[in-house]
């Protein structure tokens, strides 16, 4: 029995874990360290119709505990990336999660209508929570109406499951995730990253060129997990969690709260080799806490029972 495979909708996953969109590009880079057939699923970085640059520079900079960015989508377009990417990545046992972006919901409804046909894509993920991008992105993620109407446009012409993408900047989560489960989306994933600022102390000026950017890492973690343990009990599809995640211990929490899947994105840029590290150590930790099978974890924290182990008020 393979203790750490996970099913989910368009998803046969040989474990749970996979590298965040975003954070990993697509995998060239990785694949001079390690086997990338290794991984559960790649969650490639977001693709628009059109090649972007991205924001001005400088676009990342260092907290105490995680990462500013303000990218802005930076991708070679969704010709190159049906030409060259996807083509690549096809001689890894893995399958791939598509980030879809766009400016308009022309835009993402013909991305998502041709990258979903790539042979190797088997999920789409939809970016409507990047908070660096002046157009598009966070504008769809913030209002429940608007992201329900472009789920429903995208799964339309999608030939794959569709997985929504979580903004934390948003005061209500829940109901974000309730309209767009009804919309018809086959999962979610969740957080992308919390819009934040630094100031250079010396120059009194914004550090990143584009003035604000995304919070990850580890100061984030702790918002993931409510928001997904909050999200996970008031719909009925699955989520990938994200936001933080550093070891096979964050795995169990993020599981404990309700996802069923994990995506780790600012830790690869401190060690390239955390998703298979974190793969091997799994089983040891299930042993550790008396665990049969990884999906045996998922929504422990709120389910009733004897084995349960929320102890909050």
């Amino acid at each position: 029995m393979n203790r750490l495979a996970v099913e989910l909708p368009g998803l046969s996953l040989k474990n749970p874990i996979m590298p965040a969109s975003g954070c990993f590009g697509f995998g060239r880079e990785y694949a001079q360290f390690y086997d990338l057939s290794k991984l559960g699923a790649i969650m490639i970085k977001a693709t628009t119709k059109e090649p972007r640059f991205g924001n001005p520079t400088p676009r990342v900079a260092e907290t105490p505990s995680g990462m500013l960015n303000a990218i802005g989508l930076q991708n070679p377009g969704l010709e190159k990336v049906m030409k060259e990417e996807l083509p690549w990545l096809a001689q890894f046992d893995v399958p791939i999660i598509a980030n879809v972006a766009g400016s308009t919901m022309e835009e993402y409804v013909e991305v998502a209508k041709h990258i979903s046909k790539a042979p190797n894509v088997h999920a789409l993920e939809l970016n409507i929570s990047c908070p660096n991008v002046k157009k598009g992105g966070i504008a769809f993620g913030t209002v429940p109406e608007i992201a329900a109407e472009l789920t429903k446009l995208v799964k339309e012409v999608s030939e794959v499951p569709v997985y929504v993408k979580l903004s934390p900047n948003v005061t209500n989560i829940v109901e974000m995730a309730k309209a767009i489960e009804a919309a018809g989306a086959d999962g979610l994933t969740m957080i992308n990253t919390l819009l934040g600022m630094r100031i250079d102390v010396k120059t009194a000026k914004p550090i990143l060129a584009n003035r604000t950017g995304g919070l990850s890492g580890p100061a984030i973690k702790p918002i993931a997990i409510r928001m997904i343990y909050e999200v996970s009990q008031a719909i009925s599809i699955p989520i990938i969690g994200m936001g933080g995640i550093q070891s096979a211990e964050d795995v169990i929490e993020f599981f404990y709260a309700g996802a069923s899947a994990v995506a780790i994105g600012t830790a690869n840029f401190i060690d390239p080799f955390v998703c298979p590290n974190i793969i091997d150590k799994l089983p040891a930790l299930l042993d550790e806490l008396g665990i049969d099978h990884i999906s045996e974890c998922m929504g422990r924290s709120w389910k009733k029972g004897e084995r349960s182990v929320y102890c909050g008020a």
